[in-house]
């Protein structure tokens, strides 16, 4: 085994390996796949049986056509014929078995691969997903993940069994005539310069196939979703949609065609060579015969060995094709893996007290990280990753909220109050500074703890292509249906979801563009509610409603945000008069704070805003 990872080390790195396959790529392979070590060992011995086997049913015909040519008894031809019979009975048996060991080992890697880029992929911050392609992504744990699986299955085992099968013909032959082998072997160059040549050009086409592939998954993902198909109805032209998509569609057929091509050519040549190589071997073989110096039965032993001779030496001059492209598909799954994240949870991460929560900024400071910290220029389709990044959008920014308070976080768009919410659930980690809940460090704090004590409501309100009950259980698999029906009664839903012809299995559509913009947010607020955070982040949750869903809105998140902490992001001002304390962002900085009677009377920023809001309004001012 060590000798065909060795095989497959010094394929990768030969002169033909393409120039962007990164080096120690086989040693990772070989470590991903030593789970399977047993199931593997088994497998090569079910190879190597049938090599076995293969090279003997060619020495047995031989001994028939001795035997008929000699006059011998005609029972000896008949056990010589049950023999082969039985050699192919049990060659069908070993090919079975073999091929189940295979499934089994492939189909596990598969899976392996699989959970473990999901598993990866889910602890990547979110500016991962902001600039990542979804389609690249997709590609990577469909096409890619397969391709790897080649590896164990259809390369490994041709390697092999066709190295073993080669070996035992080559000592077969040469004890029966050497003369007629090194004959035979003469044309093994014809063999070896052309699969020096194809091993790269093949891996080449296969990964920009791969990333044509990446490229059309994602434009299908996005226009094809809810959103993405209402946009081009609405501006899009369909004409030149169709033609970007013709035009990378296009591209993979002409190389799918040219790697069919190629590959046809390839093998078509080795066949005629090896056509012309058994010609020769029985001229000389013939020759041999006649002459008296082997046996007829040698010379036809000597053709059907050339078959296993020259088959073998067609898949190896052909495996440096199979390896290469198996090993672009793990090097780009490997991409994946390799990508650092950035937030991560310490081995002994600190209990959050019990109780209600308070939260506290203390002098923090933030700037986006550079793309090329958490990203790939592949899954970003770009030359080469974006380094802007690491400039500071938010300075010293100080505030303490106790158990039960509202602080509420106002201010001109691009201030700054979403970049300061997001830091209290980690979805980044601050560069300077604290962010405490219960004067807990939160990045001392457990994912879990994390996610159990903060719920977060969105200006989109997302939801899954699922059912209104997988939907709200979604945040506590666990809860009861009485425990559903009362967050919908509580977020104003009750009396709509059981109109519903399938009530709480309804599906919701992707993102749940089935609901209108008011339903789709109290489904959300009710989702919150069967979480029972101690903490609630509002952001823009009522930004895009009309004024009737708004007031529906408002007494769900009424409701919710009773008795517990909450930090709140709001433009209207009018709902957040009531908060106990209220911080002006502007440029990443709180330039003013107060309750809302506080900061009117101080006549600044604050006082700016709501006189501009209501100058329609004067009654409300």
């Amino acid at each position: 085994m060590d000798n065909t990872w060795s095989l497959m080390n010094s394929a990768m790195n030969s002169a033909d390996a393409p120039k962007g396959l990164a080096k120690g790529t086989v040693r990772r392979v070989a470590r991903f796949a030593r789970p399977y070590w047993r199931s593997l060992a088994i497998f090569l011995a079910l190879t190597v049986f049938s090599a076995v086997l293969a090279v003997s049913t060619p020495l047995l015909a031989g001994k028939v056509v001795d035997i008929i040519v000699g006059g011998h008894e005609v029972s000896i031809v008949v056990w010589l014929a049950v023999a082969i019979a039985a050699i192919a009975i049990a060659d069908a048996g070993f090919g079975l078995a073999e091929r189940w060991q295979s499934a089994r080992i492939g189909e596990g890697l598969i899976f392996d691969l699989r959970r473990a880029v999901f598993e990866h992929v889910q602890r990547m911050p979110v500016a991962f997903f902001t600039r990542t392609r979804t389609g690249a992504l997709v590609s990577r744990l469909n096409n890619d993940v397969i391709g790897a699986q080649r590896t164990f299955t259809a390369t490994l085992s041709g390697l092999v069994t066709n190295m073993i099968q080669l070996a035992l013909s080559l000592i077969v032959m040469m004890t029966l005539s050497w003369q007629v082998t090194l004959l035979a072997l003469v044309l093994l160059p014809v063999f070896v310069l052309p699969a020096r040549r194809m091993g790269k050009r093949m891996a080449d086409l296969q990964r920009e196939s791969a990333g044509l592939n990446a490229g059309m998954t994602t434009q299908m993902t996005e226009r094809f979703s809810a959103p993405g198909a209402t946009l081009v109805k609405l501006f899009g032209r369909p004409h030149d949609e169709a033609r970007d998509f013709g035009r990378r569609a296009g591209r993979v057929r002409d190389i799918g065609v040219r790697t069919a091509m190629l590959t046809r050519w390839f093998m078509t040549s080795l066949t005629l060579v090896s056509a012309l190589a058994q010609a020769l071997v029985y001229g000389l073989g013939g020759w041999l015969a006649l002459t008296g110096r082997i046996e007829p039965g040698t010379v036809v032993a000597l053709a059907l060995l050339l078959t296993r001779l020259y088959t073998p030496l067609t898949a190896l001059a052909n495996v440096r094709v199979d390896v290469m492209t198996a090993l672009v598909s793990f090097e780009r799954v490997f991409e994946v893996l390799d990508l650092e994240p950035m937030i991560t949870e310490r081995p002994d991460p600190k209990p959050l007290p019990a109780g209600p929560v308070s939260v506290e900024f203390d002098d923090v400071r933030f700037g986006y990280p550079a793309a090329d910290r958490f990203s790939l220029a592949s899954l970003e389709d770009v030359a080469t990753l974006d380094t802007r990044g690491g400039e500071e959008v938010l300075h010293g920014i100080s505030f303490r909220a106790e158990p039960g308070q509202l602080i509420a976080l106002v201010g001109s768009s691009g201030a700054g109050k979403s970049t300061i919410a997001s830091l209290l659930p980690r979805l980044y980690d601050v560069d300077s500074g604290t962010v405490r809940m219960s004067d807990v460090d939160v990045r001392d704090l457990g994912f879990g703890d994390i996610r159990d004590a903060v719920g977060v409501v969105t200006q989109d309100g997302h939801l899954f292509h699922d059912t209104i009950r997988a939907n709200l259980a979604y945040v506590r698999p666990e809860v009861t249906e009485d425990e559903i029906w009362a967050a919908l009664r509580d977020a104003r839903l009750e009396d709509l979801i059981r109109s519903l012809p399938d009530g709480l299995d309804t599906m919701v559509g992707e993102r749940g563009y089935r609901l209108s913009g008011g339903e789709r947010q109290r489904l959300t607020i009710a989702r919150l509610l069967i979480a029972q955070p101690r903490v609630i982040v509002l952001d823009e949750a009522t930004a895009h409603l009309d004024s009737e869903s708004e007031v529906a809105v408002g007494e769900a998140l009424t409701h919710a945000l009773s008795g517990r902490t909450a930090l709140v992001i709001a433009h209207r001002l009018s709902t957040v008069r009531a908060a106990d304390q209220i911080l002006v962002v502007e440029a990443g900085t709180v330039v003013e704070r107060g309750t809302h009677e506080e900061l009117l009377a101080a006549d600044g920023r604050y006082a700016d805003l709501y006189h501009t809001q209501f100058a329609a309004e004067p009654a409300a001012a």
